[in-house]
C-alpha cells in the first residue's frame, strides 16, 4: 500500500474573504480535512510498518536449509492451507523437524506458553499486576518442578524424542533476532526490554501439559459454588435444586448397563467391580465375535460408586452423586457466615488469575466425539468424529501436522496425522494407518480443597504438629522490582491461601473457607487452604502421546490410556479392521467414606488434619470403564456421565448433563432406523447441528403466555413456527436467546452472589427443567419486590417483554431485521496483544475479523456464550472439527478455527476461519500420494 502523494493538498476557498462566517467555516473545514490527511498518512505508515515488520517474521517454507543434528534429509510438504507433512528416515529426525516447523510457525506462542507455565510471565510482559498474580499462583503450584520430575520419569525413548524436538526448535531460533521470530516481540519491545529468547528445553514441553490439565480440571468451580450457594441460601433443598443429579435430565451416559456390567451385547466391556478387598470384572460375551472375557485384575480401592442416580456404595470411591450431602442444621450458622460467602467468591476469582490457555474449566468447556460401526456406514468401515470445545483465540489452539517415517519400523514407528500443540512433539488427536482416536473431557473429580491447621511453620496431622515443606522463589519483573515468594506445602499440596493473603482476596479467603463444616462441627480459626490435584504429582502423559501415535489396536489404546495420567479424558477409537471402542484413562483419586454432616466424595472442602479424608490411592487402570463393539453399533462421548448410577468406579458427582450427547444419539439412531447409511458428510452435518434443547423445553410454555400488547408479542409470534435451531440467520433464535438471558436474570440474580449468576449452560437448563412444572417454586419469586410473590408465569412474561425491548435496543424495532448472527459473533483475540488494554491499531492487526456464527451453549454446534455477561458473543466452541473415514483415510476431513500459522502477516493465520464459521471442512490427505498431489511448497532440511 502506498502513502498519499505530495499533490494531495487542500486549496483555500476562492471567496474566503467575502464573509467572515464563511472564512471561519472554511478554516474549520480546512483543519478537519488536514487532520484527516494526517490520520490517513499515519494509518498508512502504521499499516506499511506493520506489514513490513510482520512479514519479517515469516519463515521460509520452500527451498533448502541446513539443520544441525539431522542424520539425513527431511522433507516438509505444505498444502494449500500451509499444513506441514514431515517425512524422515529416523524418529529423532522426525521430531527434530517438527520442533523446527513449530518454531517457524508459532515460536512466540510457544515462548508465551512456557513463560506462563514456569511462572515467569512478568519477565516477558513487564510490570503487570495480572501477570505477577499469575506467576505467584503458578509458582505456588510448582508446575515447572513437576515437569522436571516428569522428564526423569519418562521412558528413554520419550526423552530422546523430547530432546530431538528441543534441538529442532533451537536450530531455528539460534541465529534469529526476536523480531524475526514474531511481530509480538517488536510490539512488546516498545515498552519493555527484551533479551533473545532462551533455548528450548524438554521441560518446557512437559510443563505445557500442566496448563492443559489445569484448564481441563473438573468440578473445581462446582465445589466452590456448592458451598457458596449454601452460605447464601441457607437452604439445603435449594442448593440441591441448583446442582441437580445427572439422572434428572433424562440423558444417557456414555456406556449402558450392559456395556458397563456383564458385557452383554458388546465384544468387550469393563464390568462392575465387587465391594471390599476384591472384585472381578464383567465378561464380554461378544455379539460381534471379538474379544471374549475381560476378567482382569482385582479391585481394592474401597467403597463408592459412580452414582449418577441415587447414592450408593460399590468400589473405587466415595459416595455416589445422588444425595447432595447438604450440611446438617448444626453447621447452618457457620455456612451462612458473611465471611465464608466473601471468601468463596474471592477464592474463585483469585484462582482465575492463571491465564487461560486452552479452556476456562467452566460451562462451555466440553467436546463432542462419536464413532459409528461399519455396519452403518456407506464404506462398510467405521467413521469417527471429534470436535473439542475449548477457548477460541488467535492463533487457534491446535497445529495441524503429519508425521511420517519414510519406512515404518520399530526404530521409526510413526505414520500419523492430526492435531497437536505448538511446544509439544507428536499428535494429540488424529489417526495413523491403523487406528483413529478422539478425545473429550471426562470431567472426573481430580481436585480437592483441604482446610489445614497451621501454627507458625507447622501444621497439624492427627495429634502431632509437623513441619511445613518450604521453598523460596523470586519472580523477576521486566522493568520492575523482583518479587520474593515463600511457598509452603502440606502433605496434600501447596497452601494457596498464602498467595491469596498477598491480595485483597486473601484475607477473606483465609478467614472464611475454614468455616466450612467438618466432622467435628467446629469453626476452626486461623487456618490455611491447600489444594490437592492429581497433576501436581509427576506422571507419564508424555509417554501416552507417543503411545497413541503408534497404537495399532484396542490393546494398544488401553496401554496408552494407562499412561495418560492427566487430564482425564474420554477416548473413542476406531480401527481400519472394523472395530470401534471406548476407553477411560486418567489418574482418578480414591476417597474413603467418612461419616459426617457433608459428603466426603470431594464435593466439599476436607479437614486436612484428619487422615480419614486423605486420598487412599488411585483407581487401577484395569478398572477404568471401557467398551468395544457395542451392540447398538455406535458410541457417543460428549462429557456426559460415563456409567449408569451404581456401576463401576466412582469418577465424579458433577457432569455435563448430556443434552449434546443425547441429541447426537438421537440423530444417529434416527438415521440408523431409516436404513440410510452414514457418509462423512453426514458426520459433519451432525457436528454442525444447531437444534436447541433449551427451545425444546421452553418454547411450548412460552407460547402459552398471553401478551396483550402487539409490540410485546412481536417476538413471541416468531416462536410459533420456529424449528428450534439456532441458525445465524434466524430472527426467532435471536429473540429466544434474549428470552433465556432475561429468564435467568429474573429468576436467579436476586438470590445468588454475582460470581454465581447463571452462565446459561447445561446445568442451568437442568435446573429450569426441574422447576418448570412447579409454578410456585421459591426461585420464581423476585426477592427484590417487597410484599409480592411472583410465580412462574409472571417471570416468563417479564422475560418475554424484556427480550423484546432488548432486541429493539440492540438490533431494530422491526423483527424482520433481527438475526442470531448479528448478536452471536466470534471475536477472536490474540493471547498477548488482542485485549482491551492494547492500542486499537495493534488489536486490529492481531485479531481476525469478527464472524457471525450459528449454534450456542449446550448445542451440538457448541458455540457457547455467557448469559451473565450481557453479551451474546462466543466464549468457547469447537476448536477444530475432524471426521475420519477408516475405509479411506484420504477421504477424511478437518478444519481448525484459524489456521496453521501464528504470524498475522501469513496467509495461513486465519485462512480456515470463514470455512470453520460456515461449518465447512477441508480435505485431509494422509497417504504419500495424496499429500504430494496437493503440495504447494516443499522445504528440505539437510544435515
Amino acid at each position: 500500500m502506498s502513502a498519499p502523494t505530495s499533490n494531495e493538498t487542500v486549496t483555500p476557498d476562492a471567496t474566503e474573504a467575502a464573509e467572515p462566517t464563511r472564512r471561519a467555516m472554511s478554516r474549520l473545514r480546512k483543519l478537519a480535512i488536514g487532520i484527516a490527511v494526517v490520520v490517513v498518512l499515519v494509518l498508512a505508515a502504521v499499516t506499511t510498518f506493520g506489514w513490513a515488520v510482520g512479514r519479517r517474521a515469516l519463515p521460509a517454507t520452500s527451498g533448502e536449509v541446513q539443520v544441525e543434528g539431522l542424520a539425513a534429509d527431511v522433507r516438509v510438504l505444505r498444502d494449500e492451507q500451509g499444513v506441514p507433512h514431515i517425512y524422515a528416515d529416523e524418529a529423532t529426525d522426525l521430531f527434530r523437524a517438527q520442533g523446527y516447523v513449530h518454531a517457524q510457525d508459532r515460536f512466540f506462542e510457544m515462548d508465551f506458553r512456557r513463560h506462563v507455565t514456569a511462572g515467569r510471565l512478568a519477565e516477558l510482559v513487564g510490570e503487570n499486576e495480572s501477570a505477577i498474580s499469575a506467576d505467584k499462583l503458578i509458582r505456588t503450584f510448582g508446575w515447572r518442578q513437576v515437569a522436571e520430575q516428569e522428564l526423569d520419569l519418562a521412558s528413554p525413548r520419550t526423552q530422546e524424542y523430547l530432546r530431538a524436538y528441543a534441538d529442532g526448535v533451537n536450530a531455528y531460533i539460534a541465529d534469529r533476532s526476536p523480531s524475526e521470530l514474531g511481530v509480538e516481540y517488536t510490539v512488546l519491545g516498545a515498552t519493555v526490554e527484551l533479551e533473545n529468547p532462551e533455548p528450548w528445553d524438554p521441560v518446557d514441553s512437559l510443563a505445557w501439559l500442566k496448563a492443559m490439565a489445569w484448564d481441563l480440571r473438573s468440578n473445581y468451580n462446582d465445589e466452590l459454588d456448592r458451598a457458596l450457594a449454601y452460605s447464601t441460601l441457607e437452604d439445603p433443598s435449594q442448593v440441591a435444586q441448583l446442582f441437580p443429579d445427572y439422572g434428572t435430565a433424562g440423558n444417557r451416559p456414555i456406556l449402558t448397563e450392559s456395556a458397563a456390567g456383564s458385557g452383554a451385547g458388546s465384544g468387550e466391556s469393563a464390568g462392575t467391580e465387587g465391594t471390599g478387598e476384591t472384585g472381578t470384572e464383567g465378561t464380554g460375551t461378544g455379539e460381534t465375535g471379538t474379544e471374549g472375557t475381560a476378567a482382569e485384575g482385582t479391585g481394592t480401592e474401597g467403597t463408592g460408586t459412580e452414582g449418577t442416580g441415587t447414592e450408593g456404595t460399590g468400589t473405587d470411591g466415595a459416595e455416589g452423586s445422588g444425595s447432595q450431602g447438604a450440611p446438617s442444621a448444626t453447621f447452618d450458622g457457620a455456612l451462612a457466615d458473611k465471611g465464608l460467602r466473601e471468601a468463596l467468591t474471592a477464592t474463585r476469582d483469585a484462582l482465575a488469575a492463571v491465564p487461560e490457555q486452552i479452556a476456562s474449566g467452566d460451562e462451555g468447556t466440553g467436546s463432542n466425539s462419536w464413532v459409528v460401526s461399519g455396519q452403518y456406514t456407506e464404506t462398510g468401515q467405521p467413521m469417527l468424529a471429534n470436535d473439542p470445545h475449548l477457548s477460541l483465540q488467535a492463533p487457534g489452539i491446535w497445529h495441524q501436522v503429519g508425521l511420517h517415517c519414510n519406512t515404518v519400523s520399530d526404530s521409526c514407528p510413526f505414520d500419523t496425522a492430526g492435531f497437536g500443540f505448538s511446544g509439544f512433539p507428536g499428535v494429540v488427536i488424529g489417526h495413523n494407518a491403523d487406528i483413529a482416536w478422539g478425545l473429550t473431557n471426562m470431567g472426573a473429580d481430580v481436585t480437592d480443597f483441604f482446610i489445614e491447621r497451621v501454627r507458625g511453620d507447622t501444621y497439624k496431622r492427627g495429634d502431632q504438629w509437623v513441619d511445613l515443606e518450604q521453598r523460596e522463589e523470586t519472580i523477576r519483573v521486566n522493568g520492575g522490582s523482583p518479587v520474593d515468594l515463600t511457598i509452603r506445602s502440606t502433605v496434600h499440596g501447596p497452601l494457596i491461601s498464602d498467595v491469596l493473603d498477598d491480595d485483597k482476596a486473601g484475607a477473606a479467603s483465609m478467614d472464611a473457607l475454614v468455616h466450612s463444616p467438618t466432622a467435628e462441627g467446629t469453626e476452626l480459626g486461623d487456618y490455611a487452604i491447600s489444594l490437592q490435584w492429581t497433576a501436581l504429582e509427576p506422571g507419564r502423559t508424555a509417554d501416552a502421546v507417543f503411545a497413541f501415535d503408534t497404537a495399532r489396536n484396542a490393546e494398544d489404546i488401553r496401554q496408552a490410556a494407562a499412561l495418560f495420567d492427566v487430564p482425564a479424558q474420554n477416548i473413542v477409537y476406531a480401527t481400519t479392521d472394523g472395530h470401534i471402542g471406548y476407553q477411560a484413562p486418567g489418574r482418578i483419586p480414591v476417597r474413603a467414606q467418612v461419616p459426617g454432616p457433608v459428603s466426603s466424595d470431594g464435593s466439599w472442602p476436607r479437614p486436612g488434619w484428619d487422615a480419614r479424608y486423605d486420598w487412599t490411592g488411585y483407581v487401577k487402570p484395569e478398572n477404568m470403564p471401557r467398551a468395544q463393539d457395542p451392540g447398538e453399533g455406535f458410541i457417543v462421548a460428549a462429557n456426559q456421565a460415563v456409567l449408569p448410577g451404581g456401576s463401576g468406579p466412582y469418577l465424579a458427582r458433577d457432569w455435563d448433563y448430556g443434552f449434546r450427547s443425547q441429541r447426537i444419539r438421537t440423530l444417529l439412531t434416527e438415521q440408523i432406523d431409516s436404513g440410510r447409511l452414514f457418509s462423512a458428510e453426514d458426520m459433519s452435518a451432525i457436528q454442525n447441528d444447531d437444534w436447541s434443547p433449551f427451545a425444546d423445553l421452553l418454547v411450548p410454555v412460552l407460547l402459552e403466555i398471553e401478551l396483550e400488547d402487539d409490540y410485546d408479542s412481536d417476538g413471541q409470534r416468531l416462536l410459533r413456527d420456529w424449528d428450534h435451531t439456532m441458525d445465524k440467520d434466524s430472527a426467532a433464535a435471536a429473540y429466544f436467546a434474549a428470552v433465556w438471558q432475561n429468564l435467568l436474570r429474573a429468576t436467579f440474580q436476586d438470590e445468588l452472589p454475582e460470581s454465581m449468576w447463571p452462565e446459561g449452560g447445561d446445568r442451568w437448563l437442568a435446573v429450569v427443567q426441574g422447576m418448570l412444572d412447579d409454578e410456585n417454586n421459591a426461585f420464581w419469586d423476585d426477592k427484590t419486590t417487597v410484599s409480592v410473590r411472583e410465580s412462574r408465569d409472571e417471570i416468563l412474561t417479564q422475560a418475554l417483554k424484556s427480550a423484546r425491548q432488548d432486541m429493539t435496543v440492540e438490533l431494530s424495532k422491526d423483527p424482520g431485521d433481527w438475526s442470531w448472527g448479528m448478536l452471536h459473533q466470534l471475536e477472536l483475540e490474540h493471547a498477548a496483544l488482542g485485549g482491551e488494554g492494547v492500542p486499537s491499531l495493534v488489536r486490529a492487526y492481531m485479531n481476525p475479523a469478527p464472524q457471525p456464527v450459528s449454534g450456542g451453549t449446550s448445542i451440538v454446534n457448541a458455540t457457547s456464550w455467557d448469559a451473565s455477561s450481557g453479551s451474546f458473543n462466543v466464549t468457547a466452541g469447537p476448536s477444530m472439527r475432524m471426521v475420519v473415514d477408516l475405509a479411506d483415510l484420504d477421504a477424511s476431513t478437518w478444519v481448525t478455527v484459524t489456521g496453521v500459522s501464528g504470524h498475522p502477516a501469513s496467509n495461513h493465520y486465519d485462512d480456515q476461519l470463514e470455512e470453520w464459521a460456515g461449518g465447512e471442512t477441508f480435505a485431509w490427505p494422509f497417504s504419500r500420494e495424496a499429500v504430494e498431489a496437493v503440495t504447494e511448497e516443499e522445504l528440505t532440511l539437510r544435515p
